[in-house]
């Protein structure tokens, strides 16, 4: 900041050939500048300026100078307005983290990308547990309990699962009509790609439901191929209701035992705690909260 200080009087004085004007123009002193003057002069080690008794004239090498501290103090002004405007108005590269399930928020998405136009999305899917920090993520969508006290969070809203089937499959195979039945039916299952483990059926414990051993049909790492087999008659699978919701209503899907599944679901997004909650995370994370779970 001393620097800036001195390029700054440098400049004023050149440009009012005086060192008492530029004292008055920076609220300082004539005496103060001569010396300020003195020490930048002493430290490049050229004089900047030919002094008398009468007035002041800038050298060749002051003149050179004088055009490169116009550029830096033009390169600062630009980056000060540029600054300004990017906290005025959501712009930039916004690098998110979405589940791989996250491709069926690309309707929300893409809603936010058409109303905020100057915002580059940059969209990674994973299930890992990403480091948000480390990896450079600007906000991450994830489930589940969150423990890392650098981030910020916000809840994003709660979803079910629901059983399902095509209605094909179950005039062929039979509707089932307890927990219980599910022991005779082809279930496909979702599996973990980080683990490869299954995920829980999110049954009740109402007669032990929630300790069935389901069948093991088939399988997939993301939650696309299930839905496109369930609606292929190919079994039956238990899925967030966001994912199938559309489904449901078209009568692609049937949702079966749903007095028989609880509630587990809930989307967080977060975002490090060390950054500014800048415009345009602010925006994403506001879209994302009030439209991801909007009927």
């Amino acid at each position: 900041m001393e620097t800036i200080g001195a390029l700054n009087a440098f400049v004023v004085t050149a440009e009012t050939r005086s060192f008492v004007r530029a004292g008055e123009a920076l609220g300082v002193s004539a005496s103060a500048i001569g010396k300020t003057i003195a020490r930048l002069e002493k430290r490049l080690g050229v004089r900047l300026f030919h002094r008398n008794t009468r007035s002041i004239a800038i050298t060749a090498e002051g003149a050179m100078f004088l055009e490169r501290c116009r550029r830096i103090f033009g390169e600062l002004e630009a980056a000060e307005q540029e600054l300004s405007q990017s906290m005025a108005a959501p712009r930039g590269r916004l690098r998110v983290s979405l589940p791989l399930a996250g491709m069926l928020f690309m309707p929300t998405i893409t809603k936010f990308m058409q109303a905020f136009p100057e915002v580059t999305i940059d969209l990674d899917f994973t299930d890992r547990l990403v480091d948000v920090i480390e990896e450079g993520f600007d906000v991450v969508v994830r489930t589940g309990e969150i423990s890392d006290s650098r981030l910020m969070m916000r809840t994003l809203g709660k979803f079910s699962h629901r059983i399902v089937g095509s209605s094909d499959y179950f005039a062929r195979f039979g509707t089932p009509l307890k927990p219980q039945d599910l022991s005779a039916h082809t279930c496909l299952h979702h599996k973990y790609p980080s683990s490869g483990k299954l995920e829980r059926w999110p049954l009740r414990d109402d007669a032990d439901a929630a300790k069935l051993d389901l069948p093991i049909s088939s399988m997939a790492s993301t939650l696309e191929p299930l839905i496109s087999m369930a609606e292929a008659g190919l079994g039956v699978a238990c899925l967030p209701l966001f994912t199938v919701g559309k489904q449901i209503a078209e009568g692609k899907l049937v949702s079966v035992l749903a007095e028989h599944v609880e509630d587990i679901g809930e989307f967080r997004i977060l975002w490090p705690s060390s950054r500014q909650l800048s415009p345009k995370i602010q925006a994403l994370v506001t879209f994302m909260a009030e439209n991801l779970f909007r009927p």
